[in-house]
């Protein structure tokens, strides 16, 4: 029997195509690559509609957004190409001892005082010429700290390698040993010291101190009149026996006032009542101290469970965060403050004097509080006794970095999440808390004087003009804004210069110059030197070394700014020459004299118009303060009452919504 197959029609489309032959290595893919590569269009050409239509429109856009952005680069580089800002070469002067470490000078300009790796050395600013000098073997001084104590006497405060603080007395161009601050004769338990500071007019000192995990602020009363009736007596006795800058002498001894440890922790408490808590402070005159509570220990248990409870998602358990918190509150910056404001009054027991500082302010690295100490005090009968803050200036984050203005009158503090506070001593109240955008964390901030009103206005310090603040935060990353406020203005901040492409360009110093109006000093990491407004964001100059000498440690540059001669005195060591001369052992002092700079004329500033704006009326007793505080407050009414008016207007406002929500549904 025969089964008949149906057939499936097969319909074959007869064209000759050429199967192609396998290519060796994969060649036929990269010939593909190239031939897209080559013509990438013939990539794009293959989407399907709509999305050819949408790359090519935002590939138009790209192309257009690059030619723009790329034009406006060519016309920044050109204008900055056609603007040719000069270049200041410094002079040489003076050869250095070797491995000078620190310059300053004298408040009047008269001598340049030099810490070296045998001791100390001074220079007469005019002549240039060594006039005294206190040597010792194995003594390295690394940082210098000079105030004047009366007409030709100084007070030096030196720090060298080993952490060891001394104080000097320089008169008649002799140096003489006053006190070893931390000597003791076990070497083991020797308090080391980070940083040694005067107050002006050499009234007070203060030391930060460190001994086997401990760390603690002492603060120093020096007996100012007792050592200048002293200090006269001294030249004529000690010229026949020791020559100058040789002699250690014994002068009234110094007082400590103070020995401020970092802050406690909050703990339960064993006071039953208030009135316990008013005996424990200091005549009822203790603001804000946060130790004597009525709050027990359970009860802080209780809120810390609650909050870990709510705030959980929120929390980083870090085992080691502990550890590195107590590390953290083991460095204090500390600022001595002059009469101003109304705090001061309360705890001063007799009149101030204007010069004469009045408190010290300081916070320690993990905090968020600016903690004020008053000098001015009654003595205690417990001198053992730890000292508790007179006043505590809250902020809301932790304080990274802090200065205070030249009258002392206004403190700046930079605290985490890119904020900015400047606190008015005057009032007792912040200005207006500034936002920063910056890319990382604050490391240095200073006060740039500026006067842009006329003098007739600003040279009366009664506290009845506005005055307006302008203040330079660096970040780590190199970036630096310039922020505006005042009271009663409108704050803003600015970024004058980015973060920077190459690590080596990175600002390591910013100097305020103070006898001209809003020119800061830049110093780089690769040693660049450049004078810039601040104000108005352009160059000036650059500053320039002989081509035979670096600048001496650029990462931390030796330097002095010499507010009476005008001048910029700056250490540069010797290039190292082709049959292998090292580095370094040629230093000389450069110099800069902007009083022959003809570029900064119109930003010269007098050194006494510059203190008059500097000074601001400082009351000596409550009935005097008062009598400002209620000029000022009548002076100001008119704002006060347009402020009123707009915040009512605004209540009114939002007083309706509801009204109209409840209409409309």
């Amino acid at each position: 029997m025969q089964i008949s197959v149906p057939r499936m029609p097969v319909y074959i489309r007869k064209c000759h195509v050429d199967i192609p032959r396998p290519q060796e290595n994969g060649q036929g893919e990269d010939d593909e690559y190239e031939s897209y590569m080559r013509d990438p269009d013939q990539l794009r050409d293959q989407l399907p509609q709509p999305f050819r239509m949408i790359d090519k429109v935002l590939s138009r856009l790209i192309d257009s957004a690059w030619d723009t952005i790329s034009e406006r680069e060519n016309i920044k580089i050109a204008e900055l190409s056609k603007r040719n800002i000069p270049v200041v070469e410094l002079s040489d002067h003076l050869k250095l001892p070797v491995r000078t470490n620190c310059l300053t000078c004298s408040e009047d300009g008269r001598y340049i005082f030099m810490g070296h790796s045998q001791g100390l050395s001074v220079s007469s600013s005019s002549s240039l010429i060594c006039v005294s000098a206190w040597l010792e073997d194995r003594v390295e001084i690394t940082s210098l700290h000079i105030t004047c104590l009366g007409e030709m006497t100084y007070l030096l405060g030196a720090l060298d390698d080993m952490g060891v603080a001394r104080l000097f007395a320089f008169q008649a161009e002799s140096i003489h040993l006053i006190k070893v601050i931390n000597e003791t004769e076990d070497f083991n338990q020797r308090n080391v010291c980070s940083k040694f500071e005067l107050s002006n007019r050499g009234d007070f000192g203060s030391a930060s101190m460190s001994c086997n995990g401990a760390h603690w602020l002492e603060v120093y009363r020096f007996p100012k009149e007792s050592w200048l009736k002293e200090l006269e007596m001294l030249p004529a006795a000690l010229q026949k026996q020791l020559p100058p800058g040789t002699g250690d002498v014994k002068l009234s001894p110094i007082v400590m006032l103070m020995k401020i440890k970092p802050p406690k922790t909050q703990s339960g408490s064993t006071l039953k009542s208030p009135l316990e808590v008013l005996q424990k402070t200091e005549n009822g005159t203790v603001i804000g101290s946060g130790q004597n509570h009525l709050i027990s220990s359970c009860q802080w248990d209780d809120q810390e469970a609650v909050f870990k409870s709510m705030y959980r998602k929120y929390l980083i358990t870090n085992p080691s965060k502990t550890k590195d918190t107590e590390e953290k509150t083991s460095h204090c910056t500390s600022h001595f403050l002059l009469p101003g404001g109304l705090f001061p009054v309360l705890g001063g027991t007799k009149p101030l004097s204007a010069g004469l500082p009045v408190a010290v302010c300081m916070w320690w690295t993990g905090s968020h509080n600016l903690l004020q100490y008053f000098l001015c005090k009654a003595p205690r009968d417990k001198p053992d006794m730890e000292p508790k803050p007179d006043v505590l200036w809250p902020n809301a984050q932790e304080i990274f970095c802090s200065t205070v203005s030249s009258c002392t009158n206004y403190i700046a503090l930079g605290l985490a999440t890119e904020l900015v506070t400047v606190w008015d001593r005057y009032s007792g109240l912040p200005l207006p808390i500034l936002s920063v955008s910056a890319d990382s964390a604050f490391c240095r901030m200073l006060f740039v004087d500026y006067r842009h009103v006329s003098s007739e206005e600003t040279l009366h310090c009664q506290g009845q003009t506005q005055c307006k603040i302008h203040l330079l935060v660096t970040c780590k990353s190199g970036a630096c804004h310039i922020l505006t406020t005042g009271s009663g203005m409108e704050s803003q901040a600015t970024q004058i210069t980015e973060r920077p492409a190459d690590p080596r360009t990175l600002p390591t110093v910013t100097e305020s110059v103070p006898f001209l109006q809003g020119l800061v000093c830049f110093m780089h990491k690769n040693g660049t030197i450049s004078l810039q407004d601040v104000i108005r964001k352009t160059t000036v100059c650059f500053f320039t070394l002989p081509a035979t000498h670096l600048l001496a440690t650029p990462w931390s540059p030796i330097f002095t700014l010499d507010p009476v001669q005008q001048t910029l005195l700056i250490r540069g060591d010797q290039q190292p020459s082709e049959n292998g001369c090292p580095e370094g052992k040629d230093s000389s002092l450069f110099a800069c004299h902007f009083h022959q700079l003809a570029i900064v004329e119109a930003y010269r500033m007098d050194i006494r118009d510059h203190l008059k704006v500097q000074r601001r009326e400082r009351f000596t007793d409550l009935e005097n303060g008062c009598n400002l505080y209620f000029q000022k407050r009548v002076q100001s009414l008119d704002e006060r009452n347009k402020a009123m008016t707009h915040t009512w207007n605004q209540l009114q406002q939002h007083a309706c919504l509801p009204s109209t929500y409840s209409n409309a549904l």
